[in-house]
């Protein structure tokens, strides 16, 4: 009887329709979200788009729709009465009209069905990244959930439809997202990976003195340097396809040796992002992709003297489409990618004016320890048991504008327990 109820099932997914500039359907939650259906290559929703406007040239849009993606156009007053008054995207389920609207809870919504049709396709449920916490913290309380999910998006937008008509300043949100590309990687096994790198970059460095001391020419230096040099050759990327593609962890392959053992954690080299939340590609790069692509598109035709200003988002621009069925899906979504300028900058060369980019906090705390489990798990592992008490002083109270936003309840990025700070994501500091 169960799997007859789950047969009875449908799934219907509503998204906005605007208009479309240059191949981009508008909003760009729409995007985002036709974006994702491709990439997980998923059929299980009946897509509905709602005409947020009579005046829309329903012709026009539908030369841009994918043709894998079967939609039906509806005007707003045919919505459910459920979904009346949501945001859009939302999905609903009937019979029972059980509604999920946002567009981050509708694209965990969309990875989680994706991946119950076809169990074998484990990449597609790796988009929810570490403890499959990706994007799962409201936008209301956290500042990479708001980031991604509303004010990027928003951002671009105002951006594309601003360009048209007079030159507009780079928006802020994006001088964010280069700064937060720029802070040290921040995930669960972090110790042993920097120690690999540190390992990785001990035999780069013997390796390259051992061929300037052979040869001293030209070519066999410049081939050397190139393999010191080669972004292709990092630990992190090694890391990062390995998870795409189903091998083996290249750190945890053997133990390190004890010289390498011995080194100091804060003497250990920083791990730099290869995607946008870290070391992996997760839900969080889908949903910046198609906003960041028509950002460039602008940028590139209008504006390319300002590439300059963030050359990490180009590399992770460039970077994302070496990821397989990214290619894919962005071609079937009209997505054309540049080819941009190689820019030679890396995480420690920053732009002057990422210092003074509001609203990103600075990383104070050098020395990270990732990954431990919960603090109540560890206590009752122990045998310790968890007794729960009033507040011995319940009057006491904390002036949370004087202490840093990332520990604030108003962000919701980090939570308290009585012995460390936990972030969202499942990391300690």
């Amino acid at each position: 009887m169960k799997g007859i109820k789950k047969s009875l099932t449908e799934e219907y997914l509503y998204l906005d329709l605007s208009h479309q500039t240059e191949g981009c359907i508008f909003p760009l939650h729409t995007s985002v979200t036709v974006f994702l259906l491709l990439y997980c290559d998923c059929k299980i929703f009946k897509v509905c788009l709602v005409l947020t406007r009579e005046s829309t040239d329903i012709s026009q849009i539908k030369n841009v729709l994918p043709q894998d993606v079967e939609t039906q156009i509806i005007s707003r007053e045919e919505l459910p009465s459920i979904v009346q008054n949501c945001c859009l995207p939302a999905a609903v389920e009937r019979p029972g009209n059980f509604c999920r609207a946002g567009l981050a809870v509708v694209l965990r919504h969309i990875i989680q069905k994706s991946y119950e049709a076809d169990p074998s396709k484990k990449e597609i449920l790796e988009l929810l990244g570490f403890k499959k916490t990706c994007l799962k913290a409201c936008a209301e309380v956290s500042q990479w959930t708001r980031l991604c999910e509303l004010t990027i998006p928003s951002a671009i937008e105002n951006f594309i439809r601003e360009s048209s008509e007079q030159p507009s300043a780079i928006p802020v949100e994006i001088l964010q997202l280069e700064k937060k590309l720029s802070e040290p990687v921040r995930v669960h096994n972090d110790d042993k990976l920097r120690r690999q790198k540190l390992k990785q970059q001990k035999a780069a460095g013997v390796g390259l003195s051992l061929a300037k001391d052979k040869t001293k020419s030209k070519a066999c230096n410049q081939e050397a340097s190139e393999e010191l040099d080669s972004p292709s050759k990092s630990l992190e990327l090694e890391v990062a396809f390995s998870k795409l593609t189903a091998q083996e962890d290249p750190a945890s392959a053997n133990r390190e040796p004890s010289h390498i053992r011995k080194v100091k954690a804060s003497d250990l080299p920083p791990l730099e992002h290869v995607f946008a939340e870290g070391l992996y590609f997760t839900l969080a790069d889908i949903v910046l992709l198609p906003c960041v692509h028509h950002f460039l598109v602008i940028i590139c035709k209008k504006h390319s003297e300002k590439l300059v200003e963030f050359p990490l988002l180009a590399s992770w621009y460039q970077r994302i489409q070496e990821v397989p069925k990214v290619k894919t899906a962005a071609s079937k979504c009209g997505i054309q990618f540049l080819d941009l300028p190689e820019l030679l900058t890396t995480s420690n060369e920053q732009h002057p004016n990422l210092s003074e980019v509001p609203g990103v906090e600075e990383q104070s705390d050098p020395s990270f320890i990732g990954g431990p489990r919960p603090t109540m798990t560890k206590l009752m592992e122990k045998g310790i048991e968890v007794m729960f008490s009033p507040h011995p002083c319940p009057t006491w109270t904390l002036d949370w504008n004087n202490l840093p936003a990332a520990v604030s309840p108003k962000e919701g990025e980090f939570f308290l327990s009585p012995f460390k700070f936990y972030s969202h994501s499942g990391y300690s500091l």
